[in-house]
């Protein structure tokens, strides 16, 4: 039976994040991808337009709706939008044998809120003690603890600091420093630096839904946090390399790049 993983999240209208771009990192990575709609935007390559949050309890039925019949081997978060959503979703992975990928988005490619600043405490306390791995990127990370990094030299800080609200592992994720793109994925103890060349290629819409739910198809083919990771970001860096124009605004990573030039991982 194919592994089965299941994306709490967004859905991105215009196709390149979201609930649209987690499932198609599974299909690529050859996983049986499942969802669970949090939120619904009006979003394009320009922006985000419009979100309407779905009811508590309509999340909490999808979720268990897919859990208890099919069964997940991951869970991988993104967009939860408010406090209430936020809870629900940690109560439920709590409840859930299976390894969680939090994807603490706070904001879009284009800079419009995705969660509300009331919904930051929820996931501080709630969702990340039961994260496996945590995914920040910097802009995160200043959200979560007020740690704001500008060098590779402050990736431990925020790391501690990020790892100190209970997530087994974080991934911090230096995309947006200059240079090369590197990550920093550790548990405390153990330290993996991930380091790849940066592309000249403005279309990365969907950059960490993507990451992150890499991560998570490779942990649900049982591979360790640290193997998982490597292999999502060589993934990841392949479809930065392959993204494309799409609409006037910045375009989406290509998730389907491996399908026809070799999948790392696959």
């Amino acid at each position: 039976m194919r592994p089965t993983v299941l994306t709490v999240a967004g859905s991105d209208s215009g196709g390149g994040a979201g609930i649209q771009a987690d499932l198609k990192t599974m299909l690529a990575l050859g996983v049986h991808g499942m969802s669970v709609v949090t939120a619904v935007t009006a979003q394009n390559s320009l922006g985000v337009q419009g979100v309407w949050e779905l009811p508590v309890e309509a999340v909490r039925a999808q979720y268990r709706s897919v859990v208890d019949d099919i069964g997940v081997r991951a869970v991988k978060t993104g967009m939860l939008s408010c406090a209430a959503v936020v809870e629900a979703v940690a109560e439920l992975i709590a409840g859930t044998d299976a390894p969680a990928v939090v994807d603490p988005v706070g904001v879009s490619k284009h800079g419009d809120p995705l969660l509300a600043a009331s919904a930051l405490d929820s996931v501080r306390t709630r969702l990340l003690p039961v994260a496996t791995v945590a995914t920040p990127n910097l802009d995160e990370v200043a959200q979560l603890t007020g740690i704001r990094v500008v060098s590779e030299d402050g990736m431990r800080e925020a790391a501690a600091a990020v790892l100190a609200f209970g997530p087994r592992w974080a991934l911090i994720k230096g995309g947006h420093l200059p240079g090369e793109a590197v990550d920093l994925l550790t548990d405390g103890t153990e330290e993996h630096w991930l380091r790849a060349p940066r592309y000249d290629n403005r279309h990365t819409h969907g950059t960490g839904c993507t990451l992150a739910s890499a991560i998570a198809a490779q942990l649900a083919k049982g591979r360790s946090v640290p193997e998982a990771v490597t292999t999502a970001k060589e993934y990841v860096t392949g479809a930065i390399a392959a993204g494309f124009a799409l609409g006037a605004g910045i375009g989406p990573v290509d998730h389907g790049w491996a399908l026809t030039r070799g999948t790392p991982g696959a």
